[in-house]
């Protein structure tokens, strides 16, 4: 499917597309039973950080995003299942890398379609933590690249 795609930045303390994030992430979660969270912790935490963007320009449809704090930690990334595997989360993960030396995140232990798809992209897992999860559940400390070796992982993101 050829998709034209318009690509937007939210600055921290703009809640512009808030409403739409919590819809697809709610979205993703009820099919795919992952991502479950509080609207407004969700709420908080979206408008705390620096928000990457995809839109269909065609149907207005928001593709993806990744929510990131200042320290390149990623919140929340999620990509739409009528979307996936056309690289659009790749391409978040690989815009966000642009503007940080270093980018995190934690995904759950069991996600094991999380774990590829980072583990695809060069994230290394840095330790695990027990009971991470508000309902239990343990995550994995994911790390990509270091300042020195960023670029070279973005290239290889991109494909260049």
């Amino acid at each position: 499917m050829s998709v034209n795609v318009q690509r937007r930045v939210v600055s921290p303390s703009n809640d512009e597309y808030v409403g739409r994030a919590w819809q697809l992430k709610e979205r993703i979660r009820r099919e795919d039973g992952v991502l479950r969270q509080r609207r407004r912790f969700f709420e908080n935490a979206y408008e705390r950080s620096t928000v990457y963007l995809y839109l269909d320009r065609g149907t207005d449809r928001l593709i993806g995003f990744a929510a990131v704090r200042r320290d390149g930690y990623i919140l929340f990334l999620a990509v739409s299942t009528d979307y996936r595997g056309q690289g659009f989360g790749k391409r978040l993960v690989a815009r966000v890398a642009e503007d940080y030396g270093s980018v995190t995140c934690h995904a759950r232990t069991t996600n094991e379609e999380a774990l590829n798809f980072y583990k695809r992209l060069g994230f290394e897992v840095k330790r695990r933590i027990d009971s991470y999860y508000e309902d239990g559940g343990d995550a994995y400390y994911l790390q990509l690249g270091e300042e020195d070796g960023i670029r070279e992982r973005l290239a290889n993101l991109l494909g260049r």
